[in-house]
């Protein structure tokens, strides 16, 4: 029986790969961060900045409809989604994190796209601000990954 590689493991080659990023802009200082981190990766993966294609939307609520406008492009081999929501003391931080994580899965597989999802779902801004970095970095290596996978799937 064979493993599946530990993400360590395995070898990441973005060259030739055409990325978009669908970026919320509420908690706008967290998801630039998360943005540099992803885009940073993703050139040091080897993605070139002209097959990147990188849109802001209001929230993380928008965020699944603007990757349905660039997966209906059908021009790229994943997306990223970047967003950020803290938890206030009403039940919309639930809501919005539900739907967005919701949709963004509904997206993937209705148009058969990797994305990878990086909305983070913080308690406070301290635990976002430790966040930002790593899973925008996280973020650009699910998006080379799995595109590579679905291309040796097909």
């Amino acid at each position: 029986m064979q493993h599946a590689n530990k993400g360590s493991d395995v070898e990441l080659d973005g060259k030739g790969l055409r990325i978009g990023i669908v970026q919320a802009r509420f908690n706008e200082d967290i998801t630039d961060a998360l943005a540099k981190a992803c885009r940073d990766e993703l050139a040091a993966l080897g993605v070139a900045d002209a097959d990147i294609d990188h849109v802001s939307v209001p929230g993380a609520l928008e965020v699944p409809v603007a990757l349905q406008g660039l997966a209906e492009r059908n021009r790229y081999h994943a997306l990223v989604a970047l967003g950020c929501i803290i938890r206030g003391e009403t039940y919309h931080f639930e809501l919005v994190a539900n739907e967005s994580g919701a949709c963004v899965s509904r997206v993937a597989l209705d148009y058969r796209i990797p994305i990878a999802n990086a909305i983070l779902t913080t308690e406070n801004l301290e635990q976002a601000v430790a966040r930002q970095t790593e899973k925008g970095r996280d973020a650009a290596r699910v998006a080379v990954e799995m595109a590579r996978l679905l291309a040796n799937l097909q």
